[in-house]
């Protein structure tokens, strides 16, 4: 089932329950941090659901063509990837390059692990929290973390897989803006996936256009794997910054 809604983000509510968090917390470095993600407009955005068995997502256009053009330029002039051994996933026991750049950004003391390799994030960056702001304002939701993925052209991808990291606070969404050139972008019900499938169900595909937000709520990564597979017919970039709620595990 795929539908289209209209969203309006409720300031003023929004406003006083944090202005009751806030005083219940009694933190005022936290208020002050947590107002800057919260500067609320009355913006409406149109929202796409994409919804099957255990399948739930939010679409929308978060930045109008221009403004996504100047974003991505400044992502290109100060995002430095990460190289080495970072650079490198392991896959049934042996190393392999990931065939995209990678980078991670994000709040002091966290970490993120995946495939065998724990990513350190570099701390935020203007234009980072300038587009953190715009997720939160849209949604409501405030992130800690963004895993950066750039793909050169077609032939950089990313295989079929779930966020599913022990270090995602529980429930909590997955927040994909992508910008630069538009990718395909596939869901894939865990059950129907190999010879030894247990059910049929129809994969998803979606377009992910310059300047758009992608919310996986949850159950989305308990159920469905996703993946960006080759297109080599596409020669432009493209930079795909998945922000995520993340927690320390020791």
């Amino acid at each position: 089932m795929d539908t289209c809604v209209i969203k309006r983000l409720p300031g003023k509510r929004k406003r006083e329950e944090l202005d009751r968090k806030t005083e219940e917390i009694g933190n005022s470095k936290l208020e002050d941090e947590t107002r800057r993600g919260l500067v609320l407009s009355e913006k409406a955005y149109t929202w796409r659901k994409l919804q099957s068995e255990g399948l739930d997502c939010d679409y929308t256009l978060l930045f109008a063509k221009a403004e996504a053009d100047e974003i991505f330029k400044e992502l290109e002039n100060n995002i430095t990837y990460f190289s080495g051994d970072l650079t490198k996933v392991q896959v049934f026991g042996k190393w392999h390059n990931i065939p995209r750049k990678q980078v991670t950004y994000g709040d002091v003391g966290l970490t993120y692990t995946y495939s065998g390799v724990t990513l350190p994030p570099k701390p935020w960056i203007p234009i980072l929290d300038c587009i953190r702001n715009r997720i939160t304002e849209a949604t409501g939701h405030r992130f800690n973390f963004v895993l950066i993925n750039r793909y050169k052209d077609g032939n950089d991808h990313m295989g079929e897989h779930r966020d599913d990291e022990k270090e995602l606070v529980p429930r909590s969404p997955i927040a994909s803006v992508s910008l630069g050139a538009c990718r395909d972008f596939f869901f894939r019900h865990g059950a129907s996936r190999g010879k030894k499938s247990t059910m049929h169900i129809e994969p998803v595909k979606l377009q992910l256009e310059h300047g758009s937000l992608l919310m996986m709520n949850y159950p989305t990564n308990v159920h469905w794997y996703h993946s960006l597979p080759a297109r080599k017919k596409i020669l432009a970039p493209r930079i795909n910054l998945t922000f995520r709620k993340i927690i320390c595990v020791k």
